[in-house]
């Protein structure tokens, strides 16, 4: 498993740290939420991966 922090998100999605706080807390959006292991934020890069590309099939 290959995760990536919240940093690494916000690059590959080009969105800013607000953004990425708004997708987490949205049950509607259904991001895949982060492990949070102290203050850190990681997010299992698989789930991420399988998240936009269901978000791609509603697009089309």
């Amino acid at each position: 498993m290959t995760y990536l922090t919240a940093a690494q998100v916000r690059e590959r999605f080009k969105i800013s740290d607000p953004t990425l706080y708004r997708w987490t807390r949205d049950p509607g959006l259904k991001f895949p939420q982060p492990l949070k292991i102290k203050r850190r934020k990681l997010f299992d890069e698989a789930k991420l991966n399988e998240w936009e590309r269901s978000r791609s099939g509603e697009a089309a």
